[in-house]
């Protein structure tokens, strides 16, 4: 039997008004921004060392889930 893999799985969300994107991880307390896709995933993998110091286990993956809200009218 294989061991578990830890891993941090982040809600994105992009701002529809002002742009840019905003994650806040499931389970911890772990939040961040950015203005592009790539700055935003710059930032969460510095939010996740930051956040899980050297006495800590660090997840082996983090992954990004991609929220979109959709708005239809009548």
């Amino acid at each position: 039997m294989s061991a578990a893999i830890f891993e941090v799985i982040f809600e994105v969300r992009e701002d529809e008004v002002d742009g840019g994107y905003s994650a806040s991880a499931l389970g911890h307390g772990i939040h961040t921004e950015g203005e592009t896709v790539e700055e935003l995933r710059h930032n969460v993998k510095e939010a996740v060392e930051c956040y899980f110091d050297a006495g800590m286990t660090r997840p082996a993956l983090v992954r990004l889930h991609f929220v979109r809200d959709e708005v239809l009218t009548l």
